[in-house]
C-alpha cells in the first residue's frame, strides 16, 4: 500500500506547485471514513482508493484529479455526504467526487443483469464526463484496479459481466482518450476472464516462441538501431515488445487464422527528435528491407481522433522475420502513453487543465446520440457501435478528415459532418464519381455529399448505415414521422365511424376516454387507433356508450364491395373509403408483399397490431386468412387528390427465350414504355426458355398493364403475367 508522503512525493515530482496539504487531508480523510472496511479480498478497503490515486499519478494528473481518486467511495459507501466534501475541499473536489459516485452504482445494479439500468448508468457516464473529462479518467483507473482485483470475486457470473461490460465499454473509452496502456491492461483482464483458456493457450505459444528465438529480439534490435545510425540518425532509441494475448486473439478472429499464420506476434518502436527523423528513418528501413504491401500508416499526417500519431509499417526485416516497425517521436510516445492527459495546461506555467469534455469530438457524438435516442437500451447499443470499431479515414472536399468505423457508408460520412447534411442527402461523389450511397468508404476516399432541401431520412437506410449517430437520427425521424402518420391514419379511421353513425367528429370528443384507454392526450389516442392498438369503433363506443348501431357490423365482403376505382367522393359521404395516397410505405401504411397492390387496383386495408395497415389487393389469396377477424378489415382506396407523381414498384412474371439478345430486348421495351427495372430474379432456367420476376417502377395498375401489352408483343418473350404470392 502506498504510504502518505510517497503518494505526495510522486505528485509534486511532476507538480511541485501541487497542494500539498490538501493531498495530505484527503488521505487521511479518506482512511478515517473507510474505517475497518474490507475489500472482497480482505484487504483494508482503503487500499482500493489509494490504488486508484496511484494510477492516475502514472498519467501526471493534477491535484484535483489525485484528490477524488482518493475521495471517490466515500460518499458512496460511508456516512460522508457531498456536502461536506464541498466544505473541506472544495466546490471543485465535490463536483468531481459527486460526478464519479453516480456512476459507482454501475456494477451494483448490474447484479440485477438488468440491461435498462446499465444503459442509463452509461447515460450518466456520458453526461458526467461531457462536463469533465477528469471524471472518466478517475472512473478509468477504479475499474482497472477492479479489473486487476477481480478475481477474488467468488461468483463466477459476476466476473464474467463485469469483464464483458469492461471490454465493451471501458477499454474502448480508455482508446478514445488515447491511454494506450490502460485500453490494453482491460483488454487483457477481461479477455482472461471471459476466455481463460485461449488466453493460456497464447500466452504459452508467445512463451515457447520466446524460447525457440532466444536473443532473437534483441539481435533485431540491434540490427535495426545500427542500420538507422549508418544513415546519420545518432540519437535513435529502438525497443521492443510482444503484442498482447487479446490483440492477437482479436487478429486470429478477425482473419480466421491459426496462430501458427500468424507472422508479425512482436512489435518495434523506434523513437527519434523529430517529424522529419520519423520519415528520414522510414525511408532508410523501407529501402534496406521488402515492405509488406497494404500494411503502412500514415497517423502523422492524418493523426488519430485521439491525437495518436505514429507511422506504422510491416517489413520483412532481419533474419527474415516479417515484423511491424512504428516510428515516433517522444512527444508523440508521450501522447500515446498518457492520452488527453499529455496535453492539458497545468504543465505549462500558470495555466489551468482544459478539462471539459465536449473538447472532444468523439464524445459531442455520444452527446448528439444520447439526444436522439429513444431509450437507454438504444443509446448504448449506437454507443458501442461508435465506440468499439476499427476506423477509415475520408476527407471533405476542402481536405477536412473525417474518421468513420470501418464499413462506413456515404451516409454516415454526411451525418459525421453535420446532422443537417445527412437528413437531406440524395447522393455522394466518391473521388470525383457519382457513387450509390450505400458504397462502403476505404481509407483516403475524398467524399463531396449533394443534399436536397426536399429530401429527407429514408427508412431504408437504417439497414446500411454503421455509426450510431446516423442510426440514432434516422430512427428519431422514422419515430417522428411514423407517429405523424399513425395520427392521420387514426384520424381518418375515427371520422370514418363517426360518419357512418351519423354524427360529427371532432377531437375534443376522445378527451372523456383518455382514461379508459389509458393515453395522455388525443394524439396519442389517434397514433394508437392508427398503429392498430386500438379499435376505431371500440373507441366511438367508449364515447357514446349508450348508442345503439342500427344496423349490425358489415361483413367484410359488405365493406369490399363499395370501394371506388381511381376516385375518391369528394363530399363526407359517410361510405367514402380512407384515402391512403401520401402515406410513407413502410410507416403507418405497407404494402402487402403477396400481392404488391398498384394505384387503380381495387384494394383492402387489414389492420395489423403495432404496424397500422396492411394493403392488400381486393382479389389477394391472403384475404382469406382474414375471413374470422371482420374487425380487422378496413374499407381503403388510392387518393385520386394526390395526383400521380408518387411511384411504385410491380411486379412480373416473364418467360423469355433463351437466345443472345433476347435480356437486352426485354428491359428495352420496359425502359421506352417509361418502365425502371429495380430487381431481376431469374426462377428456372431450361435450355429453351428462362423464367424470371421482375420488378418495375410504376406510375399506377394502368401503367404496368401497358407494359405487359407491350411485352406479350415481342417476340422473344413467351409470356407475361402480373406475378402474384411471390
Amino acid at each position: 500500500m502506498i504510504r502518505q508522503y510517497e503518494l505526495v512525493e510522486r505528485v509534486r515530482a511532476y507538480d511541485p506547485n501541487a497542494d500539498e496539504d490538501a493531498l495530505n487531508r484527503a488521505y487521511v480523510f479518506s482512511m478515517k471514513a473507510h474505517g475497518t472496511q474490507k475489500r472482497a479480498s480482505g484487504d483494508p478497503y482503503f487500499s482500493h482508493p489509494l490504488e486508484v490515486a496511484g494510477l492516475l499519478t502514472g498519467l501526471k494528473l493534477d491535484s484535483a484529479s489525485i484528490i477524488t481518486a482518493l475521495l471517490h467511495d466515500t460518499v458512496e459507501d460511508t456516512l460522508t455526504t457531498v456536502e461536506e466534501i464541498e466544505r473541506l475541499f472544495g466546490k471543485e473536489i465535490a463536483r468531481l467526487v459527486d460526478g464519479v459516485t453516480k456512476l459507482s452504482r454501475i456494477e451494483l445494479q448490474n447484479l440485477e443483469n438488468d440491461q435498462s439500468k446499465q444503459a442509463e448508468n452509461f447515460r450518466k457516464l456520458v453526461l458526467a464526463m461531457s462536463e469533465d473529462i477528469r471524471v472518466l479518467l478517475v472512473k478509468l483507473a477504479d475499474r482497472l484496479h477492479n479489473m486487476q482485483t477481480l478475481h477474488h470475486l467468488n461468483k463466477p457470473e459476476k466476473r464474467r459481466r463485469i469483464a464483458r461490460e469492461t471490454l465493451e465499454i471501458y477499454a474502448p473509452l480508455a482508446e478514445r482518450i488515447g491511454i494506450q496502456r490502460w485500453k490494453d491492461q482491460l483488454e487483457e483482464l477481461s479477455f482472461k476472464e471471459m476466455n481463460p483458456d485461449a488466453y493460456e493457450s497464447i500466452t504459452k505459444r508467445l512463451e515457447d516462441l520466446e524460447a525457440q528465438g532466444a536473443g532473437r529480439v534483441d539481435r533485431i534490435l540491434a540490427e535495426l538501431k545500427a542500420k538507422l545510425e549508418e544513415e546519420g540518425l545518432p540519437a535513435v532509441a529502438v525497443s521492443g515488445r510482444r503484442k498482447s494475448p487479446y490483440s492477437i486473439w482479436r487478429k486470429m478472429q478477425r482473419k480466421n487464422v491459426t496462430f501458427e499464420q500468424l507472422s508479425d506476434v512482436m512489435a518495434f518502436r523506434v523513437s527519434v527528435e523529430s517529424i522529419e527523423q520519423c520519415y528520414q528513418a522510414l525511408g532508410i528501413i523501407h529501402a534496406r528491407y521488402p515492405v509488406v504491401p497494404g500494411r503502412f500508416k500514415d497517423y502523422i499526417s492524418t493523426p488519430k481522433p485521439n491525437g495518436y500519431r505514429s507511422l506504422h509499417t510491416t517489413v520483412i526485416g532481419p533474419e527474415r522475420n516479417r515484423i511491424e516497425i512504428q516510428i515516433r517521436t517522444g512527444e508523440m510516445h508521450e501522447v500515446s502513453e498518457l492520452g488527453v492527459a499529455a496535453h492539458w495546461a497545468y504543465k505549462q506555467q500558470g495555466g489551468q487543465p482544459k478539462t471539459e469534455g465536449r473538447q472532444y469530438r468523439w464524445l459531442r457524438e455520444l452527446l448528439d446520440i444520447l439526444e436522439h435516442a429513444s431509450r437507454p437500451e438504444e443509446f448504448l447499443e449506437h454507443t458501442k457501435l461508435e465506440l468499439f470499431q476499427d476506423q477509415v479515414f475520408c476527407f471533405s472536399p476542402k481536405g477536412d478528415l473525417i474518421a468513420l468505423p470501418r464499413g462506413a457508408t456515404p451516409v454516415d460520412f454526411a451525418y459525421a459532418v453535420h446532422s443537417q447534411i445527412g437528413d437531406t442527402c440524395v447522393g455522394a461523389k466518391i473521388n470525383g464519381r457519382i457513387q450509390p450511397l450505400r458504397s462502403q468508404l476505404q481509407n483516403g476516399d475524398q467524399v463531396e455529399i449533394v443534399t436536397s432541401k426536399a429530401q429527407t431520412p429514408s427508412p431504408d437506410w437504417e439497414n446500411f448505415v454503421v455509426t450510431g449517430k446516423a442510426r440514432a437520427r434516422i430512427r428519431r425521424f422514422i419515430r417522428t414521422q411514423q407517429r405523424a402518420q399513425h395520427i392521420e391514419l387514426g384520424r381518418a379511421m375515427i371520422q370514418k365511424v363517426f360518419r357512418q353513425e351519423g354524427y360529427d367528429y371532432s377531437d375534443k370528443a376522445l378527451d372523456g376516454v383518455l382514461k379508459i384507454f389509458q393515453y395522455q392526450s388525443g394524439e396519442d389516442l389517434l397514433a394508437g387507433i392508427g398503429a392498430g392498438l386500438q379499435g376505431a369503433r371500440d373507441v366511438f363506443n367508449a364515447v357514446f356508450p349508450a348508442h345503439k348501431p342500427a344496423a349490425p357490423p358489415p361483413s367484410p365482403e359488405d365493406k369490399v364491395v363499395p370501394l371506388a376505382r381511381g376516385k375518391v367522393n369528394k363530399g363526407k359521404d359517410k361510405d367514402s373509403p380512407l384515402p391512403i395516397r401520401g402515406l410513407i410505405p413502410g410507416m403507418a401504411v405497407h404494402y402487402a408483399r403477396c400481392c404488391h397492390p398498384l394505384p387503380g387496383d381495387r384494394i383492402v386495408g387489414i389492420v395489423t397490431t403495432g404496424k397500422g395497415v396492411t394493403i392488400h389487393t381486393i382479389d389477394c389469396e391472403t384475404l382469406e386468412s382474414f375471413h374470422e377477424s371482420p374487425e380487422r378489415w378496413i374499407d381503403v382506396a388510392w387518393d385520386a387528390e394526390a395526383g400521380d407523381q408518387e411511384e411504385t414498384i410491380g411486379r412480373i412474371s416473364v418467360v423469355v427465350a433463351n437466345e443472345p439478345g433476347s435480356l437486352g430486348t426485354l428491359s428495352t421495351v420496359i425502359g421506352k414504355n417509361g418502365g425502371n427495372i429495380t430487381n431481376l430474379k431469374i426462377t428456372n432456367r431450361t435450355t429453351d426458355f428462362f423464367e424470371m420476376l421482375i420488378d418495375i417502377i410504376v406510375h399506377d395498375v394502368r401503367h404496368l398493364t401497358n407494359i405487359v401489352a407491350a411485352l406479350r408483343a415481342t417476340p422473344v418473350i413467351n409470356s407475361v403475367d402480373r406475378a402474384r404470392g411471390r
